[in-house]
């Protein structure tokens, strides 16, 4: 079974542990309507898993059921929504 990603509100990142090691994606809100992703981390030992893709959907999913639109400041966010251009529908604004 897939380990959960949970949302950390109070840290404002999205968090996926398995064997002892955090994964991530922090975020920071930039006014109301408007999430900044700013950046994602795999820890060495778990890279190559899809992992930090799995949370950046989610993290996306978040974004767009909240009415948020996302500035993709992290590069692997932006590759991300890059291989899966839908996603642009929830990317803010240039």
């Amino acid at each position: 079974m897939a380990a959960e990603i949970v949302h950390d509100i109070a840290n404002h990142r999205f968090t996926h542990e398995r064997d002892g090691h955090t994964s991530y994606l922090a975020y920071r809100r930039l006014d109301e309507r408007t999430v900044d992703f700013v950046s994602t981390y795999t820890p060495p030992a778990l890279r190559g898993r899809g992992i930090a893709a799995r949370v950046v959907k989610r993290a996306l999913e978040w974004a767009e059921s909240e009415g948020l639109k996302v500035v993709p400041s992290c590069w692997f966010v932006a590759e991300y929504v890059e291989r899966d251009p839908s996603w642009q529908r929830v990317i803010a604004a240039r």
